[in-house]
């Protein structure tokens, strides 16, 4: 089917979704109608901001973006009817029900940010690094009715960097997943493409990792672990959720820090696991199970984010920590 009379309907929200909508409108097809999340107060303001997708669209003169807060509404689902989508593509949105990921003839396809079926669910990138895992990717499939578990189309793998953060991480999927929805959607649109079922796959790994939404208790530090695995925990949720931990002075006065970068040191030691050592000039370190964590971007609740010798700069008093407090 040429281009111009393949009609597309995009659900996205995010940046991350951004890419790909302007891969497949730089490749000149033919996008009937945007869905995206509803617009929201943001910021201290609480000023109303729209979705990354939307800006995008209005950007491009983009129209119809839909903005539906129930997916169920009976007027969204007509108006999703008239715009006579031939495929749906999806990336970084939300769950999706039956009524809407069925209505194109041609189906509705997803954007993952793993290679399925490994890392199923809403954080595979954080995960895949948190697991000192060293290859990831993406995958698209078609939408069914489990979560995540669809008939794959394509897969490109990558590479994850020694150093490597989630955000630096989730940058580079972007870009890559981009180009893997451009390729899957002109080999639907051709009518020359085949599918592989996840349950051909799943034997072929021993275990199966999930990658489930992930809360703020969910993201403090356990010192009490080995070095690496610490590591890969602060570059795993950096920037965002973002490791913390909470420390505490002689006076028993108790405060948040978020780590967002650290580097790691191998060495056998005799401190107790969440002590502090600082020169109080340029270092800050915390002793783990067989090493240290070093400290170098950290932002104090309530204060910007800084680099460990400015924190060190304004924080005099921290020779008067004790120790940080954790659940051993």
């Amino acid at each position: 089917m040429k281009k111009k009379d393949f009609r597309i309907v995009f659900l996205g929200t995010p940046e991350f979704a951004v890419a790909s909508l302007d891969a497949l409108v730089r490749d000149n097809f033919n996008i009937a109608g945007v869905i995206t999340a509803p617009d929201k107060p943001a910021g201290r303001g609480q000023k109303i901001m729209f979705p990354a997708v939307k800006k995008y669209a209005i950007e491009t003169n983009m129209s119809p973006v839909l903005q539906p807060v129930n997916l169920k509404d009976p007027a969204f689902l007509e108006e999703l009817r008239l715009l006579k989508p031939d495929l749906q593509v999806v990336v970084a949105f939300r769950m999706l029900p039956e009524t809407v990921w069925s209505l194109p003839g041609q189906g509705t396809i997803n954007l993952h940010a793993s290679l399925l079926p490994q890392y199923r669910g809403a954080a595979p990138i954080n995960h895949v690094i948190i697991n000192g895992e060293k290859e990831t990717g993406v995958t698209t499939f078609f939408i069914r009715r489990e979560i995540d578990t669809g008939n794959i189309l394509l897969q490109e793998k990558v590479q994850i960097r020694n150093n490597e953060t989630a955000g630096e991480l989730h940058d580079r999927l972007m870009h890559v997943g981009a180009k893997l929805v451009v390729k899957t959607v002109r080999s639907i649109a051709d009518g020359n493409y085949s599918e592989i079922s996840q349950s051909e796959l799943t034997g072929k790994h021993p275990v199966l990792r999930l990658a489930p939404k992930i809360t703020t208790e969910d993201c403090r530090i356990n010192w009490d672990s080995n070095a690496g695995s610490i590591f890969n925990f602060i570059r795993g949720l950096s920037p965002h959720p973002t490791a913390w931990s909470e420390w505490i002075k002689k006076n028993n006065q108790k405060f948040s820090i978020k780590i967002y970068n650290s580097s790691v040191e191998v060495l056998e030691h005799n401190y107790k696991p969440g002590t502090l050592i600082t020169d109080q000039k340029k270092f800050l370190k915390v002793a783990c199970r067989d090493g240290f964590i070093h400290i170098t971007d950290v932002q104090q609740a309530g204060k910007r984010k800084m680099n460990v010798e400015e924190f060190l700069r304004g924080n005099r008093y921290l020779k008067e920590l004790a120790v940080i407090i954790q659940d051993i």
